[in-house]
Order: structure tokens, then C-alpha cells, then sequence
């Protein structure tokens, strides 16, 4: 999971990818085998960082090929080379929550950890239902205690989304660095900036793959 979104647009979002964890081995192989795409193709090492609002705005050097670097074109290839991936991998679901809001300074990050305890309750929610346990992986450090007191409020009598966050960097990990993508995309298309018209059918391509029918108002 990841958040997105900004205080002076006033949106608020999260963005998850998520998968049962008999799926975790043949998932992790298909995504290493499409970064391993992504050097034949654009020369990107598999290990390089693929942080979404500074690929997409042209930071960085993410090819071995200077040229490939100074041509912004090339990064919305490789992302919508990533909506095309994720949208054939069967095992995959996504899906976002977000608010826009006008609050502002420190309100702002109140409602945005009020949005990520009302993700929190509906996944909560959608495990009880289906009979299963599930663990969420965040990225970040954990030093913001909002995402581990929307954990601790679930009732324990009847949580099925055991223990607290497990927080895990981006650059440490290929599965946030994929929810990463999808939260800037899941943004990108509610925002509708113009200007950036190339981004806004990204979210809409994964429709198939989100779990709560499109993105979720809470």
C-alpha cells in the first residue's frame, strides 16, 4: 500500500495492490521477470527505484542510455507498459480510497489519517467476510502513529487484519514500488490535471483489477 494525493489539491488518497499469499511466489516471479523486461527494453536495472512522481515528472536517471534519460515521453512508455502488466497478472487486485477536502496545515493530515482508518475498517471488513486473515504492507518508516492506532481501534474479537503496519521502503521493495505506481495513477486520474492527459486513462485501464469497483469516496 501507498498513499498519494497533496494538501493544495485537498485530495487524500490510498492505493493497495493486494494478493493471497499462495500467489506470493509465482507473483513476485512474474513481477521480477517484467523488470527484467525493463532492461532489455529501456535499459532499467531491475533494482532501480521506481517511485512514481519523480519517474513520471522526468527525475532521475532510471536507464543506463543518457538519451533514453532526457526524453520524458519514455517514462509514460514504461508506465503504461506497467498498467498492461498488471492487468494480465490474474492472481492481482487493487484498489483506492480517498477524500478531497478543503481542510488545510495540520487538519489536513487529520483527515488524511481519517481516510487511511476508514481503508483500514472496510479491508477489515472484506476479510471477515470472505473468511481470511491478511497482513498489510505500508511504505514509510512507521514514524507516523496514526497508521498503527487505526490498527490497534479494530475491535479484537473480530479482526482479521492481524498486527500492526508492516512498513518496509519503497526502494527495498518491488511490491511497494508497484502500489506505488498504482497510487499515482489511482491520483492522477481523480485529479484530472490538466495537462497531464497521458495519465489520466491509467487508473481507468485497471478497473478490471479493482476490488471495489473503481475508486472509493470515504
Amino acid at each position: 500500500m501507498d498513499d498519494s494525493g497533496a494538501e493544495v489539491t485537498g485530495f487524500a488518497t490510498f492505493s493497495w495492490i493486494e494478493f493471497r499469499v499462495g500467489d506470493w511466489k509465482p507473483g513476485l516471479r512474474q513481477v521480477l521477470d517484467w523488470r527484467k523486461s525493463l532492461i532489455a527494453e529501456h535499459r532499467i536495472p531491475p533494482l532501480y527505484e521506481l517511485h512514481a512522481t519523480k519517474f513520471a515528472n522526468g527525475r532521475g536517471n532510471p536507464s543506463l542510455d543518457p538519451d533514453w534519460n532526457r526524453r520524458k515521453v519514455n517514462r509514460s512508455l514504461v508506465i503504461d507498459d506497467f498498467v498492461q502488466f498488471l492487468e494480465g497478472c490474474s492472481w492481482a487486485g487493487i484498489g483506492t480510497v480517498y477524500s478531497q477536502t478543503t481542510l488545510r496545515r495540520g487538519h489536513f493530515a487529520k483527515e488524511r489519517a481519517r481516510v487511511y482508518g476508514e481503508l483500514v475498517r472496510l479491508i477489515d471488513a472484506r476479510l471477515s467476510a470472505a473468511g481470511e486473515l491478511g497482513i498489510l504492507v505500508m511504505d514509510g518508516d512507521g514514524s507516523d502513529d496514526s497508521y498503527v492506532s487505526a490498527h490497534r481501534s479494530l475491535s479484537l474479537a473480530t479482526r482479521s487484519l492481524i498486527e500492526d503496519p508492516v512498513f518496509q521502503h519503497s526502494h527495498r521493495s518491488q511490491w511497494v514500488q508497484l502500489a506505488d505506481i498504482t497510487a499515482h495513477a489511482g491520483y492522477q486520474h481523480l485529479l484530472q490535471h490538466e495537462g497531464k492527459e497521458f495519465s489520466w486513462p491509467w487508473y481507468p485501464r485497471l478497473m478490471g483489477r479493482d476490488v471495489l469497483g473503481g475508486p472509493r469516496a470515504v
